[in-house]
């Protein structure tokens, strides 16, 4: 096949709509554009969201809550995750979730919540715990490592 052998298929492409050409057009005289008002006028635009003059959804909701420029986001997870991925004796940081997929890719700090149960003997590394999840790891003989 070469460049020249190309066809376009047939009913792929259309003819444009040229408007205002005439009555016997069908597309004459106000060009499919109605009669009168502001989209009839050249140039006319109308911003998004704009509702004809009448108070703009955004403005008619009402404003609530706050958000706290000091709000810290962690990687949060459970007990239950680490039971079920690690043996005894394992430590468990970032690195080491991260290598078995347990963690997104973002670089948040981690924070170990108490969900589910953990019998195995664990070093947990972490920024932060939850007491409930610290207190568990420590009743299952783990240990708990506070980091920076």
């Amino acid at each position: 096949m070469k460049l020249h052998e190309l066809t376009v298929n047939p009913g792929s492409t259309k003819r444009r709509k040229r408007v205002g050409r005439g009555d016997s057009s069908g597309w004459g005289k106000t060009a499919g554009r109605g009669e009168k008002g502001q989209k009839s006028r050249s140039g006319a635009k109308i911003r998004p969201f704009f509702e004809g003059g009448q108070i703009t959804l955004f403005r008619r909701l009402p404003k609530r809550g706050f958000n706290s420029p000091d709000h810290k986001v962690y990687q949060l997870i459970n007990l239950s995750v680490l039971e079920a991925n690690f043996e005894a004796g394992d430590v468990v940081d970032q690195e080491s979730l991260r290598s078995k997929n347990l963690l997104g890719k973002t670089e948040l700090p981690l924070k170990v919540l108490a969900n589910g149960e953990i019998t195995k003997a664990l070093t947990v590394k972490a920024v932060k715990f939850s007491a409930t999840a610290q207190a568990k790891i420590e009743a299952a003989g783990g240990k708990v490592e506070v980091i920076d």
